[in-house]
């Protein structure tokens, strides 16, 4: 019987996006499917720090994603983000807001108009809704990925490098055991080191 995972991510957190790359490694290995979400860390932080540059380049990443899934359906997220977290994180440009993105929407077959969508707020409500959606689940006090296995959402995995094949997939295996388990809660240490890109 083939599982489900839901799973929520900001293009800018890079160990979303190394989960992101654990959960497709996954799919390969083990019979599960996965739906991706957007969630916003901007959202998520807008009560703890200014509204910057950076504030509104986070934002306005996500509303483009908000804005291309209602206009093209949720399959086209996962190519998107992916196109994104590409660029953002294994080119290490996430600083240039709009050439990653003009430059994503082409890779993925979507029309540049989509762009517009990062400085209206036209597609806020649809983007609060998808990123509650997720973070209700687990509390706010956390941040991205997080995923629902079977009715049960967490905060994370967060690992580096992402597991490939078999490794991939016991990691998984221990997730669903966890996510299983009534009343789990958390296992977490210290990062000792930053997210490695493949």
């Amino acid at each position: 019987m083939t599982a489900s995972a839901d799973f929520w991510f900001d293009p800018a957190c890079p160990w979303a996006w190394m989960t992101s790359r654990w959960m497709l490694e996954v799919e390969q290995v083990r019979d599960v499917t996965t739906t991706w979400h957007v969630m916003s860390l901007a959202v998520l932080n807008e009560d703890r720090r200014e509204h910057d540059a950076d504030w509104l380049r986070l934002l306005g990443r996500v509303r483009v994603l908000i804005a291309a899934e209602q206009a093209h359906g949720n399959e086209v997220l996962l190519p998107l983000y992916t196109a994104l977290g590409r660029r953002i994180h294994n080119e290490g440009r996430g600083g240039q807001d709009d050439a990653v993105l003009v430059e994503a929407l082409e890779e993925v077959g979507l029309p540049a108009s989509l762009i517009e969508a990062a400085d209206t707020d036209r597609y806020d409500d649809a983007l609060r809704k998808s990123h509650h959606a997720g973070m209700d689940q687990v509390g706010m006090e956390v941040g991205t990925p997080v995923i629902a296995v079977e009715g049960t959402a967490f905060f994370g995995p967060v690992v580096t490098p992402a597991p490939k094949g078999e490794a991939a997939g016991k990691l998984w295996d221990g997730v669903r055991l966890v996510a299983g388990t009534e009343g789990f809660f958390e296992i977490k240490r210290t990062r000792d080191r930053g997210p490695i890109f493949d």
